[in-house]
């Protein structure tokens, strides 16, 4: 792929995801059976990157035990943690997602629930990194836009 196509063009900002993760190979079936992402490319022994969606992920083998950062003496662990953020990613049909995802590998955390705009379940991914199926309903977010 061309370099070039990960430029801001036209104010619009290029998004990457990454994710750090133990176990590479595991990452890479794991994300290819749960969102059906696939292989775009390898960058040594270190990264994968996955394509098929709306933007790519690149799969990070950080070992458990190493540091986050220099500017932090927190430490890499594997198991379910909390941030932040988190991937959503949209599904056509919830309840479908949701049994491929666990027949991969993932967590449920909570059970699809129906809200306004769509259905949502929380999930985690083995190597403890939450993310939520979500299935729009109707106009999704609009149906409770102020505008």
């Amino acid at each position: 792929m061309d370099p070039r196509h990960w430029q801001r063009r036209r104010g619009v900002v290029q998004l990457l995801i990454n994710i750090d993760v133990d176990d590479l190979e595991k990452a890479v079936r794991f994300y290819e059976a749960a969102l059906s992402l696939n292989v775009g490319r390898r960058f040594g022994a270190g990264v994968v990157e996955m394509v098929g969606g709306s933007a790519p992920v690149y799969l990070l083998h950080k070992p458990e035990g190493t540091r986050v950062s220099r500017a932090t003496a927190q430490r890499r662990a594997y198991r379910r943690h909390w941030t932040p953020v988190h991937l959503d990613v949209v599904v056509p049909d919830i309840d479908a997602a949701v049994e491929k995802a666990l027949a991969a590998g993932a967590q449920l955390e909570q059970p699809a629930a129906t809200y306004p705009w769509g259905r949502l379940a929380l999930m985690a991914d083995p190597f403890g990194h939450g993310f939520c199926l979500v299935e729009f309903l109707g106009r999704g977010y609009d149906e409770i836009s102020d505008r």
